[in-house]
């Protein structure tokens, strides 16, 4: 496991972060929450028919020792719930409506969030992003100052450390998007131990080409630096201009930015998708995420293709969001 998870389980050894995990019968999250439980570093809770859960972790030789299961269908505290979702929805689910919607164990984690019972959420191993992000959305909402959730890669080799975003939710962000995405993803990065330097990405190297893509992130630019003046950011930058030194003092030699920034703001999801996938699939970077930012507390999404490993490590990240 790398440096980053060595710091992040230094961090949550003892704290008792709860995390929920709606795939209660899936094993890859009952053996990841097996040894997160037995490491000391999350208090799992998985969501499900109990005597289902008990019934695969046996199969698998699990004990689940310091987990907690709630099924929505016997939860005692299910009125309190309810009345809870209804509020927050305010008038767009009645008491009749709250009660079905919350047999879904993606809501009622959700909602296990939401009303302090846990810290944070991971899910996705077997429900599509939309499955799961739709709740957190709709009950968690965006933190003030922020209008949309974005998604964003840790991505690792040895000793480097680099944040690219948005890579996973918001399609064509506009200038204002974007300038919320660098500030959150300038945030994620220093939880993670790097200190930001962003960039904001294009096609151009200040003012080298000019069309209504490149002025959208000037415009980006200008705005994050108003809303966070004391970040060490700016653009646009071409990637070249942005990560080698040699070429940030031909094409932007009075940048804050030297050549050494190591948060990368992509104009675009599809630029940012097939960025972190090039840097993962050439470049041999380990991609940790999707870590969604900007939402008041965290959820996060695993991919259907993941492993117990994935797991593990997304519920480290989860946890430390959550303190």
């Amino acid at each position: 496991m790398s440096d980053l998870f060595a710091v992040l389980k230094d961090k949550l050894h003892g704290k008792g972060t709860t995390i929920v995990f709606p795939e209660g019968t899936d094993e890859r999250i009952l053996g990841a929450a097996e040894r997160l439980a037995k490491d000391e570093l999350v208090k799992p809770i998985l969501i499900g028919a109990k005597g289902d859960i008990e019934a695969k972790a046996q199969s698998m030789n699990l004990t689940l020792s310091g987990v907690t299961i709630y099924d929505p269908s016997t939860y005692e505290a299910m009125d309190e719930m309810v009345a809870s979702f209804v509020e927050r929805r305010k008038g767009k689910a009645s008491e009749e409506d709250a009660r079905k919607i919350l047999q879904d164990e993606n809501y009622f984690g959700t909602m296990l969030v939401y009303m302090g019972k846990a810290q944070g959420l991971v899910s996705g191993a077997a429900h599509s992003t939309a499955d799961t992000v739709r709740p957190a959305l709709q009950i968690i909402k965006t933190k003030p100052g922020v209008t949309k959730t974005s998604g964003v890669f840790i991505m690792v080799r040895e000793d480097e450390k680099y944040v690219f975003a948005d890579c996973a939710i918001n399609i064509s962000p506009n200038a204002q998007d974007l300038a919320e995405i660098a500030i959150e993803s300038a945030k994620t990065a220093d939880l993670f131990g790097v200190e930001p330097r962003v960039a904001m990405l294009s096609f151009s190297t200040k003012g080298s080409a000019k069309s209504p893509e490149t002025d959208k992130v000037v415009e980006a630019t200008r705005i994050a630096k108003e809303m966070a003046p004391e970040l060490t950011l700016d653009g646009e930058f071409q990637f070249d201009a942005a990560f080698v030194p040699s070429v940030a003092e031909k094409k932007a030699p009075g940048s804050v930015i030297k050549g050494d920034a190591n948060v990368f703001v992509f104009p675009s999801l599809e630029a940012g998708n097939i960025g972190y996938k090039i840097a993962q699939r050439l470049g041999n970077f380990e991609a940790i995420g999707p870590i969604l930012q900007g939402l008041n507390m965290p959820v996060n999404d695993l991919s259907r293709g993941c492993n117990e490993e994935d797991v593990y490590k997304l519920a480290l990240i989860t946890a430390a969001q959550a303190l």
